[in-house]
């Protein structure tokens, strides 16, 4: 009788930073290039012409993306976000997710997209293996919407997307709001009844300074604290108590049991100690913070290398090396710096 023991698939031991924070999630711009402007990301004044988007030939191929994820889940990523500028404006997407889709070990792949061309493809993207979908909207007034965007978004062409992601399967959503004072802070509470009484969850989100271009301002800061109040105050809510400390949003449910909202408070109430997040540019720079000034040129071992253990040992040496704090120390003194902007890193 043959009494060998099965070999066992070793869980990856998940490396770890100088904070003892795991690498866990991962954050891959496929494009950077938007068919928005919007204000807080990539306003039109700030591109200084043509010529500031990378060649396509620059891009991450399909191949080389599937490499690279493969390389993290094997120091324990788990979740993947997918992100652009807009992801949906790279062509054959849903291609792309059907290969990630196929990677032992990964859980969970997530879209961040602003909606507009989800009638097209949110279908095809349900079929390849996407399992979820966040959609930004930052208000329900047409006049706003279109001052935010650069005069490009439609309401109804983002509430169509809403509704062809649902027809697709996607039935419970984010909602990713980015909240500006004096800009669209009059129109949330508006945004918040239109969806209450769904499964998609609005998450309120503090004006960040991501990026240099975006003239950011602790004055156009919305400290979600107030929204806590305000909301309870018309709509009563309690605390969703969460066990994960990566989580990135404070989950709050309306007490009549019409649904969820979360607060994501980057400003007011930092949350580094918790993050578990890497973030790689869709030219194959690798980020370890939304806010960081300098990334990891992962391209040449990504195209160029003959052992992937290469890729794994940089990926591994660049995150046991990382210490960023950056929303937790962001009042202390500091010179002045170039930060990456938001539609590279995919926020």
């Amino acid at each position: 009788m043959d009494m060998r023991v099965p070999l066992k698939i070793a869980e990856p031991v998940p490396v770890q930073d100088r904070l003892q924070r795991s690498l866990r999630e991962l954050r891959v711009s496929v494009i950077d290039r938007c068919n928005f402007r919007c204000t807080y990301c990539m306003p039109a004044d700030s591109l200084n012409g043509r010529g500031v988007f990378l060649p396509l030939e620059k891009l991450l191929t399909d191949h080389e993306i599937e490499t690279l994820v493969r390389a993290f889940v094997k120091l324990g990523v788990r979740k993947l976000r997918i992100t652009g500028g807009e992801p949906l404006l790279r062509p054959g997407l849903p291609a792309l997710i059907h290969q990630l889709a196929a990677i032992e070990g990964l859980e969970d792949i997530a879209l961040t997209t602003n909606g507009v061309m989800l009638p097209r493809l949110a279908g095809d993207l349900a079929a390849a293996g996407l399992n979820r979908i966040t959609v930004s909207l930052d208000t329900l007034d047409e006049e706003v919407l279109a001052r935010m965007s650069g005069g490009r978004a439609r309401l109804n062409d983002i509430l169509a997307g809403i509704t062809a992601a649902e027809v697709a399967g996607f039935q419970q959503m984010k909602i990713n709001t980015v909240v500006q004072c004096g800009v669209n802070d009059h129109t949330i509470m508006d945004l918040l009844d239109h969806f209450r009484g769904t499964p998609h969850s609005v998450r309120l989100i503090e004006y960040m300074d991501v990026g240099n271009s975006n003239h950011w301002s602790v004055d156009d800061v919305v400290p979600n604290g107030k929204w806590v109040s305000t909301i309870g105050n018309r709509w009563p809510i309690r605390p969703v108590i969460s066990h994960n400390p990566a989580e990135t949003a404070q989950r709050f449910e309306y007490l009549d049991g019409q649904g969820k909202i979360g607060f994501i408070s980057s400003i007011s109430q930092p949350f580094c100690g918790g993050c578990t997040r890497a973030r790689v540019t869709a030219d194959g720079l690798f980020y370890t913070c939304l806010f960081a000034n300098r990334g990891t040129n992962l391209m040449p071992l990504i195209r160029h290398g003959d052992n992937p253990h290469d890729l794994i040992d940089r990926i591994a040496a660049v995150w046991a090396g990382r210490g960023d704090r950056y929303s937790e120390q962001r009042d202390l003194p500091r010179e002045e710096r170039q930060k990456v902007e938001m539609y590279r890193l995919g926020g």
